[in-house]
């Protein structure tokens, strides 16, 4: 897929490698490569990430893949990778797989080219819902909808059955967003099978992924079907979201959330407004990036508090000690589970749910003064293995360590080195709300239950642009917590750098 370059010059969606990247032939890529396919022996199109993680170990920190006369350049290093971060000479680059979303999205936050206005116009209008102020009027949602996972689990532990923790954080984050953002109830807790938009959502997104592993002039032929239900599947989430910004202005104000920023809200500067094609954009934006990347990084936090139970007890004596004898954790007492965040920091370097992101370069330049790219040359991070890099993490970096991000660690390494939600001015306009729920719900969790594994589960990854543990399993069992004076409950609130 090969689009025309937008005004400035600058490429837009596929460019393959041998076009910007003058020395090519420097760069390694994997042994036994196949002329017309390209490096697909041994690969399964059902895991090219993890592919890619297990040639980023041969390869080293710049390595290249062609799969179908496409050819792609693979970044992990450390410090080439903070090369990459630099804004003067790099920008966000809408690669292959965001730019087969933009039959649904569109021009929406997370898959706007960077030519495009509406980006930086939804962007000013959006960020104050993102706010101290904001996030603190959408903790009460969130505890409201946390109430209904946990009266879920609850039946399950006074039954004795396992929960789906995939499934149900699914759930739970699928109608945290849909509740806080744009007033609306999926009633996902009442179902027994995912809730139609879920359905429709993964299968865009396997759709998308399936993309990127058939050669392009044969993909009309070779997903003939997948493309009718990838198109169905567009039309249901195009005509949920249209009914559901119908009833809003139907209904009139929705107390300030999302959605009434961006139907009522003008540019502070300009006094434009985000036009109604684009509305329907950005809420599918919110609602599938607002979801599914949370609710893979609370399946992996529950995956490794399961298996490391002395980690789970150190957290849990955390939330007994801060929130004490409150009914309910007030806005403020969630930051200050420092412990319980580096659960999830840890998880999130591990296993990033959002696991890669592109950067091109703005003008002709030279990454990490070893490697030659033209105007508009493009490289994909592959962020679980930079948050792998030895040189950074140690020899131990496999290991689950939430230690890892105590302050002082996190001060003595460099920047650039932890990269979940993205970077630069295109980071993820969302990571502080997700932070916040992923923590609430943890501290919820633990305060509850006992969390009992699988003996036989194995960590299994599911790709579907977005990662997520595959049939993780779990057995809450209810625990009676120790209650202490939550004495530290006057101390300042941390702000959002500690």
């Amino acid at each position: 897929m090969t689009e025309a370059p937008a005004r400035d010059g600058l490429p837009k969606g596929f460019r393959s490698a041998e076009l910007g990247w003058p020395e090519l032939d420097r760069i390694p890529h994997p042994p036994h490569r196949i002329p017309l396919l390209g490096d697909v022996v041994g690969v399964n199109r059902r895991t090219p990430l993890q592919d890619s993680l297990r040639y980023a170990r041969d390869l080293g920190p710049v390595f290249r893949r062609k799969a179908f006369g496409k050819e792609f350049v693979f970044v992990w290093g450390a410090r080439h990778a903070a090369d990459l971060a630099d804004e003067s000479r790099f920008a966000k680059h809408v690669g292959l797989g965001i730019a087969n979303l933009r039959p649904v999205a569109g021009d929406g936050l997370f898959t706007a080219y960077n030519h495009e206005p509406n980006w930086q116009l939804a962007h000013d209008v959006l960020a104050p819902g993102f706010s101290r102020e904001a996030m603190a009027g959408y903790h009460p949602m969130m505890l409201a909808v946390a109430r209904r996972l946990t009266e879920h689990w609850d039946r399950a532990a006074a039954t004795g059955r396992a929960v789906d923790v995939p499934g149900d954080m699914t759930k739970l984050t699928l109608e945290t967003i849909a509740r806080t953002g744009f007033g609306h109830d999926f009633g996902s807790f009442e179902r027994s099978r995912p809730h139609p938009f879920v359905t429709a959502m993964v299968g865009t997104l396997t759709y998308a992924q399936r993309l990127n592993s058939v050669p392009f002039p044969l993909a009309p032929l070779l997903l003939r079907s997948a493309s009718r239900r990838n198109a169905a599947d567009i039309a249901y989430l195009n005509r949920t979201v249209d009914e559901l910004v119908r009833a809003r202005r139907t209904a009139g104000s929705g107390d300030g959330d999302l959605l009434d920023r961006m139907l009522e809200t003008a540019h502070p500067g300009t006094g434009e407004r985000l036009e109604p094609r684009n509305v329907r954009r950005q809420v599918i934006t919110f609602l599938v990036a607002g979801h599914e990347t949370t609710s893979g990084a609370l399946s992996f936090a529950l995956h490794y508090l399961s298996r490391h139970p002395e980690v789970a007890a150190r957290a849990r004596a955390e939330v007994d000690r801060v929130w004490g004898d409150a009914a309910e954790p007030a806005y403020e007492q969630v930051a200050r589970l420092r412990y319980v965040r580096r659960v999830l920091d840890e998880s999130l370097r591990l296993w990033p749910t959002a696991p890669a992101f592109a950067r091109e370069a703005r003008e002709d330049t030279v990454l990490a003064g070893e490697h030659p790219m033209r105007r508009g040359a493009w490289a994909l991070v592959l962020t679980p293995m930079l948050h792998r890099d030895p040189e950074v993490w140690g020899a131990d970096a496999e290991r689950f360590d939430p230690d890892r991000f105590e302050a002082q660690a996190v001060r003595s390494r460099a920047p650039h080195t932890f990269k979940p939600f993205g970077t630069g001015a295109r980071a993820c306009i969302g990571r502080q709300f997700a932070l916040h729920e992923a923590t609430l719900v943890l501290g919820l969790l633990l305060r509850r239950y006992e969390l009992r594994p699988d003996p036989a589960y194995r960590l299994r990854v599911t790709e579907r642009l977005t990662l997520m543990p595959e049939e993780l399993r779990l057995h809450p069992e209810r625990r009676t917590p120790v209650r202490e004076p939550a004495s530290d409950l006057r101390c300042p609130v941390p702000g959002a750098g500690d």
